[in-house]
């Protein structure tokens, strides 16, 4: 795991699929951050590439495949009891069978729909870079 001054690394990935809708996905109520919509992703492992752990973890919580691009960006956001240090990466959606582990739900939504979910904060200033 990449924590720098207490700060935790996750990489996290802006999925189109070929309507150009993106994918965000419910974390589940027991886990941090519960209840709240984000652009899935997850913490680098020893001796792992930035795109080898997008492409691992969005296998691992979603049976996901996709091919990840150019990094979008990244931010920084200082939770109560942690702070995180989001770097996104635009995605292109190859296949899914969405068995959800640490997620309850998962929706396709437009950028301009994204209003209407409870995003992550550090999530929420994404969406201006997309």
């Amino acid at each position: 795991m990449e924590v720098n001054n207490l700060i935790i690394t996750v990489i996290c990935g802006i999925i189109k699929n070929a309507e150009g809708k993106m994918f965000i996905a419910r974390r589940k109520q027991d886990k941090s951050l519960g209840g709240k919509w984000e652009f899935p992703g997850g913490k680098i492992e020893k001796d792992e590439t930035r795109e080898e752990c997008l492409q691992r973890e969005l296998n691992e919580e979603f049976n996901m495949q996709v091919k990840v691009g150019e990094k979008l960006g990244e931010n920084e956001h200082h939770y109560e009891n942690f702070s995180i240090r989001l770097i996104a990466y635009n995605c292109e959606f190859i296949s899914a069978t969405y068995e959800l582990i640490d997620h309850d739900a998962f929706e396709w939504v437009s950028k301009e729909s994204l209003k209407n979910y409870e995003l992550a904060e550090a999530d929420i200033p994404l969406i201006n870079l997309i």
